[in-house]
């Protein structure tokens, strides 16, 4: 695709980024000779037609939002088009990485520069909120460093823009789930407040280095939204209080936006807000003492550095997984989502839930983006286009997959093999409508305990939580030494797909093959998964 024409003016360059929505190019208009950033919704090949048309409604709607915002710390949006049966967004590109990728980096950032940063975020909140517009997806991800020092807010893809509610449905919740305010997630309407809350989620991540209300799974994060408080930030120093402030509970109770801005002045400079204090709750102590919650140490000396070199504090390790109650109100949220489930984008239930807060890609054509785990050379995404001999076979157990001509079908329980050689290379599909896991990547870990001590020369290439038909999923890559016994002997490769759908439904799709046969392998491994299909 490098070096194709958009609408006549447009000339793709390399891929700067991708996320589970969509892939960013560097791209140079040739009408005004100038280089932008140019935004694919990749997730449009994967939808029915009717989500499509959902699908362009958002990207227009991105577009108008950002387009009503007139500020300098907005990413300016050029244009928006439509091609090869998908839509795609043309915008500033900013050369620099994204906050989450500047943590990732560097562990942390220092409290004074982090506040600057939240300065000029805030003031782009600020600008949109005037404009009638509600960011809703406010993120370490979604807020780019250039590198001459100016800070932008970008991705305004999922923004609800005032008196313009006609592609919000019944039971809908969008936005990355640990950034998402007590009151999305409980089903309120969202406001000012709301972008506000995950400023206050975005800082706290900036100077602690992981997101404060992280946990093992999605519902898990949301009922820690609902119920938890933070852990105290140790690292916070002067912005500390802000933190706390902007993080309370209730909307009525977090400072508005001049308030938060003369803070965030202060804590910029170094010194703690005094007006800070009537925002944050007091803890009774055993002592009887009453002292405020959030008591953050003083900014260390010379704090005009930009990024702190000290290591980031790991969290405890999370026990096994444990059935747990989920608060009423989340459990009705909860059900909303999974009655209007289906399909990879059918159920319309994005809550994104990464291994950080990064989607692996710059929305506003910044330099190289990262999430979780960096993927190994060989766990490449997916890009295989599906050729054009293949057919589509529909199985009994409630999918599709498009597959090379040829290919018969073999069953054990729960799992089908597809194979073209008596199973020295297979692609088999395991369906569990009942998965007892909190996640497809918890899920991976246990298998790997199981089948790693039974595996000669077992080696994994890469385990990581991703995203896969905008839910979240998880990937599996591996090798070892089949012994005699087996169908093939010799070195083997395998990679596995997990992800579950809206109703609940985990599906595995998972490929071996003796090694020598891996390189061509993992490339129709890419296309399966381009044309796999869960049945409506």
């Amino acid at each position: 695709m490098q070096g194709e024409l958009l609408a006549g003016r447009y000339r793709l360059g390399e891929s700067i980024g991708r996320g589970g929505m969509g892939r960013v190019w560097r791209a140079h208009d040739e009408v005004l000779h100038r280089v932008v950033a140019v935004k694919e919704l990749t997730a449009a090949t994967y939808v029915s037609e009717a989500d499509r048309a959902v699908l362009l409604t958002r990207t227009q709607t991105e577009a108008r939002a950002a387009a009503r915002i007139n500020h300098p710390a907005v990413v300016t949006v050029h244009d928006v088009l439509e091609h090869d049966d998908r839509p795609w967004i043309v915008m500033e590109l900013v050369e620099g990485p994204s906050l989450a990728d500047a943590v990732k980096e560097h562990g942390r950032i220092v409290p004074a520069e982090a506040a600057r940063i939240g300065l000029w975020t805030l003031r782009a909140l600020r600008a949109a909120h005037t404009a009638g517009v509600l960011h809703r997806d406010v993120k370490p991800g979604n807020v780019l460093l250039a590198r001459d020092g100016r800070v932008k807010l970008t991705d305004f893809g999922i923004a609800q823009v005032e008196g313009d509610s006609t592609i919000t449905r019944t039971g809908e919740i969008v936005g990355s789930v640990d950034y998402l305010a007590p009151e999305r997630v409980s089903g309120a309407e969202p406001g000012p407040a709301s972008d506000l809350w995950a400023l206050g989620a975005t800082l706290y991540t900036a100077v602690e280095g992981r997101s404060p209300f992280r946990r093992t799974s999605p519902l898990s994060t949301m009922q820690a939204v609902i119920e938890e408080e933070p852990e105290i930030p140790a690292h916070a120093g002067a912005i500390g209080p802000v933190i706390s402030a902007l993080l309370r509970k209730d909307p009525a109770a977090r400072p508005d936006a001049d308030t938060t801005e003369a803070m965030l002045a202060e804590a910029a400079e170094g010194r703690r807000p005094s007006a800070a204090q009537a925002y944050v709750p007091t803890q009774v102590h055993r002592t009887g003492q009453t002292r405020a919650h959030h008591e953050a140490p003083p900014p260390p000396p010379g704090g005009t550095a930009v990024l702190a070199e000290q290591p980031v504090p790991q969290p405890a390790p999370h026990p096994a997984p444990r059935p747990r109650r989920l608060p009423r109100v989340l459990a009705a949220v909860v059900a909303a989502l999974l009655v209007g489930g289906g399909g990879a984008y059918g159920g319309m239930y994005y809550l994104e839930h990464r291994d950080d807060d990064s989607t692996s890609r710059q929305d506003a054509g910044g330099s190289t983006g990262g999430t979780g785990e960096s993927p190994s050379k060989s766990a490449k995404p997916v890009s295989g286009a599906i050729p054009d001999n293949w057919e589509r076979v529909h199985d009994v157990e409630g999918f599709s997959l498009m597959l090379p001509k040829g290919w018969t079908r073999q069953q054990n329980g729960t799992q089908i093999d597809y194979t073209p050689d008596g199973g020295q290379r297979f692609v088999r599909i395991a369906v569990d409508k009942n998965s007892q896991w909190p996640d497809s990547y918890q899920h991976q870990l246990d298998l790997e305990k199981g089948v790693s001590p039974k595996l000669p020369q077992y080696q994994r290439v890469t385990l990581q939580s991703n995203m896969y038909r905008d839910r979240q999923g998880s990937l599996w890559e591996f090798t070892w030494t089949a012994g005699d016994k087996d169908t093939t002997s010799g070195p083997r490769h395998a990679i596995e797909q997990t992800y579950r759908t809206a109703d609940g439904t985990e599906y595995a799709i998972y490929l071996s093959v003796p090694e020598e046969n891996w390189p061509e392998a993992r490339t129709q491994f890419d296309a399966i998964l381009r044309g796999w299909q869960p049945d409506a």
